[in-house]
């Protein structure tokens, strides 16, 4: 689960990390009676997307004074944001942050990130801040410093010092390094999260070192264990059909191709999307049914599906184990009724049940086709929608 730049900053503040003060806005006034109450001459007006790159797309603008500060506001709040990280579709920007400006003399990287390869959190640091991160891994990895926390879950200092004196750091910068280090290390360890990031963490002209932006991710799996972090959530940044899903209890990921997908299995489900890429057609979403589906849930599944208006024809893929194919298939039946489809179909069941399954298909009246194998499913699908992506 993401969460906005204020709300990471927030938590910055209590553990300790250094961070400027700022104030959150949903109209231009109230941005301006923000930038009001914030030290001046210098404010800086944030859009607040789940998102990087906002200062690339327009979403972060520099003010020397008020009146500046109300008319960025007035044309970010309600823009449509596009950045490098939303897609060509961009967010739209429901509020903003405004802080006051920061002297500064030097930008630096710093993250702890879950390393899942050596699955353990790892600090990573780089003299390079205020860039893409992947871009100065690509081009210059030598500039990138990393150290793993011992136990999962602590920094020593000679580790913090090691990355901060390699970032080219004063003595007494490094000493305030280890501290903030410390704080970060110990909030992404104690609130589950897969990513705690500043970039930039700037050098102010005085010498010292404070968060001028934010990133925090954390695993939605530990949620029920952090209340706190769950009621950061913002329903306005989830996909209006992902959030449907969730409501109606069904695993749904929106995709960008047009092939509606339902399967009972994450492991299935990306197995059928490999599938249709292989057969020539683009998977319009992830939609794993899960083991305990009836009509009810493929109903649902149908009724996200068809919202998609890029939808042009639907995968159903079903190994039946628990979930027998004959009680599936009778879903399918009533389902596509109930919601009248349209659409091409293609059908594809096995497992428990499966020749009771197929009878009920092939005696329901209803326009769709059948499939023995998963690639010839997905063979047949692609072929049905050939020349919908257009």
């Amino acid at each position: 689960m993401n969460i906005h730049e204020y709300q990471a900053k927030g938590l910055l503040r209590e553990f300790g990390v250094p961070v400027s003060n700022g104030g959150l806005a949903t109209t231009a006034k109230e941005a301006r009676a923000v930038a009001e109450g914030l030290p001046g001459p210098i404010w800086v007006v944030k859009a607040q997307i789940h998102a990087g790159g906002r200062g690339k797309g327009g979403g972060v603008k520099v003010c020397r004074s008020l009146d500046e500060v109300e008319q960025a506001a007035q044309k970010i709040i309600g823009m449509q944001l596009v950045t490098h990280q939303t897609g060509p579709e961009g967010k739209k920007v429901h509020k903003v942050w405004i802080e006051q400006g920061t002297d500064i003399t030097r930008e630096l990287y710093l993250a702890v990130v879950l390393d899942r390869a050596s699955e353990c959190l790892t600090v990573m640091a780089s003299p390079d801040g205020g860039m893409d991160i992947e871009k100065v891994a690509a081009e210059t990895p030598d500039r990138i410093f990393t150290t793993r926390l011992d136990g999962g879950h602590h920094v020593w200092p000679f580790q913090a010092r090691d990355l901060f004196f390699g970032c080219g750091l004063t003595p007494a910068q490094v000493g305030e390094g280890i501290k903030l280090l410390q704080g970060l290390a110990n909030l992404a360890a104690s609130k589950d999260a897969t990513l705690v990031e500043i970039n930039p963490l700037a050098i102010s002209t005085e010498g010292h070192l404070v968060a001028l932006d934010a990133k925090m991710n954390f695993d939605e799996s530990s949620l029920k264990r952090h209340p706190e972090i769950a009621a950061l959530a913002d329903p306005e940044e989830v996909d209006p059909l992902e959030r449907k899903g969730q409501e109606l209890g069904v695993n749904y990921v929106r995709l960008d191709g047009y092939v509606g997908t339902m399967v009972n299995g994450a492991g299935l489900a990306m197995a059928t999307m490999d599938a249709i890429k292989q057969a020539g057609a683009a998977p319009a979403n992830f939609l794993d049914a899960g083991g305990g589906a009836d009509e009810n849930v493929v109903a649902a599944g149908f009724e996200l599906m068809l919202s998609d208006p890029h939808v042009k024809g639907i995968l159903i893929n079903i190994f039946g184990g628990i979930l027998r194919c004959d009680i599936i298939a009778q879903g399918v039946v009533n389902a596509a009724k109930k919601v009248d489809l349209k659409l091409p179909l293609v059908v594809r069941l096995e497992g428990t049940n499966v020749e009771e399954g197929r009878r009920i298909l092939k005696e329901s009246g209803l326009k769709f086709e059948t499939a023995n194998t998963m690639a010839e499913a997905a063979k047949r699908i692609a072929e049905l929608t050939t020349g919908a992506q257009a």
